[in-house]
């Protein structure tokens, strides 16, 4: 028995429309992707020590914020913050630095309070420095509580600012800078009249067995500060970049370092500075965002 006009009609139509089903899920193909956000961040904040403050950069002891590998705007330095602002003026005018010269392991917690009430959605951190360079070995912080320290910080930046990036710096060879001034008076004259960093420069001539095991230990809890910084971050997620040690490693020489005290960083250093470190997070410029991974 054959069907009648009505079921012939309606054998036709299902048919159409089955066909223009199909033609149109093969030429949509897979679901279009929505595009992704580009990373632009709007606030960028500087934490840490004397370094990120850019002291004796460009006077005698006092902060040179301008100067600052991290958030500076001195156009010879080539900041994190110039190199952004390259890549994108959304962050014009909107580099904090937080930093404090003498500042340790203990005070980054309040540093990153500050970061997330300023809304900063990029935080760079290099502390660690003063956490060696203490009067007596025996002062030094002990590696656990300065990783602690770390976390707890990062904590508090991923719970004020989930959808933020972090990059941290790992802490210079301070071993490297009694190396390349210990044969230099004025250096010797610096660290010894102003007692900078005693567990390192102490006595620098010196080649007692005694003075060079302490020297090799206080880098070596250097080296275990950094360690834990790698650590810290890994465990944070993808939105955080440790530099793999590039400014610990870093060989420098007098000529990156403050005529103002044989210590800190000059605009030469900072500029080093800079480069070695935005090499880690340089891919992040116009990439994709990574919301960061759960706690």
């Amino acid at each position: 028995m054959t069907g009648g006009p009505m079921t012939r009609r309606t054998v036709t139509t299902l048919t159409t429309v089955t066909a223009f089903l199909s033609v149109t899920a093969v030429s949509a193909g897979p679901a279009a992707a929505v595009p992704e956000r580009p990373w632009r961040p709007a606030v960028m904040a500087a934490l840490g020590d004397s370094i990120s403050a850019g002291f004796n950069a460009c006077g005698w002891y006092v902060s040179c914020t301008s100067r600052s590998w991290s958030a500076g705007d001195h156009t010879d330095v080539r900041s994190h913050y110039l190199r952004l602002r390259a890549a994108d003026g959304a962050i014009e005018g909107n580099n904090v630095n937080l930093a404090v010269p003498g500042a340790t392991s203990a005070n980054l917690a309040g540093q990153m309070r500050q970061a997330v009430a300023r809304r900063a959605d990029y935080v760079t951190i290099l502390i660690g420095a003063q956490d060696a360079c203490v009067p007596e070995e025996r002062r030094m912080t002990p590696v656990e509580v300065y990783q602690r320290r770390v976390a707890e910080a990062l904590r508090l930046f991923r719970q004020g600012r989930p959808a933020g990036r972090v990059f941290v710096a790992s802490i210079p060879d301070i071993k490297r800078l009694w190396q390349v001034g210990k044969d230099d008076p004025i250096a010797r004259g610096f660290w010894s009249v102003a007692r900078i960093c005693p567990t390192m420069l102490a006595r620098p001539t010196s080649t007692t067995e005694a003075d060079r095991a302490r020297r090799d230990r206080v880098r070596a809890r250097v080296a275990a500060y950094n360690a834990a910084l790698a650590r810290v971050c890994a465990d944070y997620g993808p939105a955080c970049r440790f530099d793999g040690n590039a400014v610990f490693g870093y060989r420098f020489t007098l000529d990156h370092v403050s005529r103002w005290d044989y210590f800190h960083p000059n605009a030469d250093g900072q500029r080093l500075i800079a480069a070695q470190t935005f090499a880690a997070v340089d891919d992040w410029v116009g990439a994709p965002a990574t919301e960061p991974a759960e706690p």
